[in-house]
């Protein structure tokens, strides 16, 4: 399989940082667990505010849940989300000194945490390899031909196996925007795709003809 020569077009195409990477591992950490069953646009558009209303941990883990499910509403599930925060809020202070853990076992004892927010955590905040399994990630490499697997851990263990480490960070990184622009649910556009003539997805899609 071409996995680094597929991810090398793909890096040269989309080479900015993923959306939720906003520099500390803090503001990663709570956007990414926002934009969870949301989009990226949806949680950049509340998250200053959010931030401007809950600065530091002591903040969030302060105030009633309540409190910030209101500054987060226009977020799909944003009162499970507003539970798990003021609950992580309080871990992170109580458990880890007030600040966020740089590990994947550390990350994923806190609440609203799985193994795709932590791996984001981890690649963009403390530079540790690692494989975000999210739904492009998923579907993109199911198309190409990489993975069979039929949940995300299964996936994430595939693309481990098959993956070189010096290139886990790249997929999610890669594949997040090239699924929306491209590789799209549920039809792709493969007459645009610019890794086609190595993807085993046995639908290829042409250019339609307009008449």
């Amino acid at each position: 399989m071409n996995v680094a020569r597929v991810l090398g077009v793909l890096g040269k195409r989309y080479h900015g940082p993923g959306d939720t990477h906003l520099g500390t591992p803090e503001d990663t950490l709570l956007a990414t667990l926002l934009s969870a069953r949301s989009t990226d646009k949806q949680t950049l558009a509340a998250f200053p505010a959010f931030r401007k209303r809950f600065p530091d941990w002591e903040s969030l883990a302060h105030a009633d849940w309540r409190e910030i499910a209101k500054s987060i509403d226009t977020i799909g599930l944003y009162r499970q989300k507003a539970r798990a925060i003021n609950k992580l809020a309080k871990l992170i202070l109580d458990e880890f000194g007030g600040r966020v853990p740089s590990t994947m076992e550390g990350l994923t004892r806190l609440p609203g945490v799985g193994r795709k927010t932590a791996s984001v955590v981890l690649t963009a905040c403390f530079g540790t390899p690692a494989i975000a399994v999210d739904t492009h990630v998923f579907r993109i490499t199911h198309r190409l031909g990489w993975t069979k697997g039929k949940n995300p851990k299964r996936v994430e263990r595939e693309l481990m196996e098959l993956v070189p480490k010096r290139l886990w960070s790249e997929i999610n990184r890669v594949m997040v925007p090239f699924g929306r622009d491209v590789c799209r649910a549920p039809v792709p556009q493969c007459w645009r795709c610019p890794v086609a003539k190595w993807c085993a997805y046995p639908n290829k899609t042409k250019l339609p003809v307009h008449r």
